[in-house]
């Protein structure tokens, strides 16, 4: 099976990059039973009933740790302090997600099973890379907008600052690095050409306007800097067989195609094509896309191939 990983390179009128998304191939596992052609969603009867476990999580002390002679800064000495509020997470079967900002409705669980779902993910996105966390020819001084603390490791003499719905970022963090939380879906709040380098990741199903986005993105994207996109196709494709319908990963695709036409954010973003036509219609230019296939399962021969299969991991932990 494989996850396939779209990249896209856009320039602001001087350049903006983006890297794409992952489409996903994926082989199936079978199922027992076969229902017609094109059966559509199946009913929850379908399924064998899973075991639901909860898990209490501790949330984070506000309190100021900074150790001044330190490299790194404790996250609550470098960003503006927020409302408790923020913290009282809605709890649905288990699992927790974030306080409801803005018109944020996460799909995402923001837990620490989800976390570290997220991490095996990056490594597979940087394996997928090249060992590379972007593709956009950016230089070693920009002034970088959204993006991870590895990009501030790696960018030292960068300002980066990295966006989310949920406060779940580390506690230390290197020196140029901050972290924001605010909703992608509200008008951002930076000046006109503030970024050299605008990096986005894993926003399938969570904008309800991609134009607008993009939009966005364009404003605060200074003349000559570039946008990245990475993201997944909500899919999956296996190379030498059909998936069968009645499978999970059968009914993947129609599940959340389903799911993002009801709470208006789809996640139909690589097969419709969404993230170069908003880019164009922004006004990026010299748009590159690249298209990865990631392998979900230990079938493939190349032994980097079959590292790219940590995925797999991701998923199940998820």
């Amino acid at each position: 099976m494989a996850d396939a990983a779209k990249s896209s390179e856009t320039a602001k009128s001087p350049p903006a990059e983006a890297p794409a998304s992952p489409e996903s191939p994926a082989g199936a596992e079978q199922s027992q039973s076969s229902p017609p052609p094109d059966a559509g969603i199946l009913p929850a009867s379908h399924w064998e009933p899973v075991c639901i476990t909860s898990t209490v999580i501790k949330l984070p002390q506000e309190e100021d740790v900074f150790d001044g002679d330190s490299g790194f800064n404790d996250l609550a000495s470098s960003t503006a302090s927020l409302s408790s509020s923020i913290l009282h997470y809605r709890t649905v079967l288990g699992r927790t997600y974030a306080s409801e900002i803005g018109k944020s409705e996460g799909w995402t669980p923001n837990d620490e099973r989800h976390t570290e779902a997220m991490d095996i993910h990056h490594h597979a996105y940087t394996l997928l890379l090249g060992g590379k966390l972007c593709l956009a020819p950016i230089k070693d001084d920009v002034k970088v907008g959204t993006y991870t603390l590895d990009f501030g490791d790696e960018h030292p003499d960068a300002e980066v600052i990295g966006t989310d719905i949920t406060p779940i970022q580390p506690t230390w963090i290197p020196p140029n690095v901050k972290f924001e939380i605010d909703d992608a879906n509200l008008d951002w709040t930076w000046k006109d050409d503030t970024f050299d380098f605008v990096h986005v990741r894993g926003m399938l199903g969570t904008i309800i306007d991609w134009p607008a986005f993009y939009r966005e993105a364009f404003r605060c994207c200074k003349p000559g800097g570039w946008m990245e996109h990475q993201d997944e196709a909500a899919e999956w494709h296996a190379h030498n067989a059909e998936i069968p319908e009645d499978s999970a990963m059968g009914q993947w695709a129609k599940v959340f195609s389903e799911g993002g036409k009801k709470f208006g954010r789809t996640f139909r973003l690589i097969q419709d094509d969404i993230q170069r036509q908003c880019m164009e219609e922004a006004g990026f230019v010299d748009i590159v896309v690249q298209d990865f296939q990631c392998p979900i399962g230990d079938w493939p021969k190349d032994l980097k191939q079959k590292e790219h299969s940590c995925s797999r991991a991701a998923f199940r932990t998820i």
